[in-house]
């Protein structure tokens, strides 16, 4: 193998974090952000890539860092590294509520491709780099543009679903119709377009958006129930307005209660 073995354990139930034991020199390379804690021993390191043997020249590092570039990543990513004789551990946590979903490249053929957001850590040695879709429609509504997340390589990465999981196996021509922003990722043998819903009804009062991503198999699509631009979208909608107000919330009166309470500054 060229990327590093790692144990792993994954506690937690609607906000999931994963353990990941570390032998002498063993390292697991992660996004900003996504750290939680650590044992004395574990050296944290920032690298320029994601520290592959595909990324080791150069030009690969260049490529790779103008890669990130457009799609708004850090140049840069965190390793660390166990530093000790014995095992030693670091945990990453989950963004938001969701599952937590180990993918071992090798059961993929090496390649697995996802959301951009939804990549978590991986063992060194893999390679976290863009998939670019050379397909116009994907590019302009497939909910994530030109760009999705591949990881290659022959050790264990992490991804995270929001909400609920599910992994649906296809069979050859076998498709499958996903809102764009339930789609976490997919093996590399499924095919991946975008199609319009279709309908004139549907389009102006379906709610449900103008475009699926299609998928066909052979292969396994992996889907979650609760993207963040979903949660997102509910929790700004329930948010206050205006600077200073609050909703009243459960109050019979509500914002009249605002005005007579005199708190009508804004």
């Amino acid at each position: 193998m060229t990327a590093h073995e790692i144990d792993y354990v994954i506690y937690g139930e609607e906000m999931q974090y994963v353990e990941i034991e570390l032998d002498p020199q063993e390292a697991v390379v992660a996004e900003a952000g996504n750290f939680m804690m650590m044992e004395d021993g574990i050296k944290m390191e920032t690298i320029f890539g994601d520290g592959s043997k595909k990324d080791s020249s150069l030009m690969g590092k260049l490529l790779g860092a103008g890669k990130r570039i457009l799609t708004g990543e850090s140049l840069f990513m965190t390793a660390f590294y166990n530093v000790l004789s014995g095992k030693r551990k670091v945990s990453f946590a989950a963004p938001y509520p969701g599952k937590i979903i180990p993918i071992d490249l090798r059961a993929f053929n090496g390649k697995f491709i996802c959301q951009k957001d939804a990549f978590l850590c991986a063992a060194k040695g893999v390679s976290i780099g863009i998939e670019f879709s050379r397909k116009l429609g994907r590019g302009l509504f497939g909910g994530e543009g030109f760009i999705m997340q591949k990881l290659e390589g022959d050790g264990l990465a992490f991804v995270h679903a929001g909400g609920t999981m599910n992994s649906k196996e296809l069979k050859a021509g076998e498709s499958l119709k996903v809102d764009t922003g339930c789609l976490v990722g997919f093996t590399q043998t499924i095919n991946y377009d975008v199609e319009f819903v279709g309908g004139i009804k549907n389009t102006i009062f379906g709610g449900e958006g103008l475009f699926f991503a299609k998928l066909t198999g052979p292969g396994t699509v992996f889907v979650q129930s609760l993207p963040f631009s979903r949660l997102a979208g509910r929790v700004y909608a329930a948010a206050p307005q205006t600077k200073g107000k609050r909703k009243g919330e459960g109050s019979i009166l509500g914002g009249l209660g605002d005005l007579l309470d005199g708190d009508n500054r804004y």
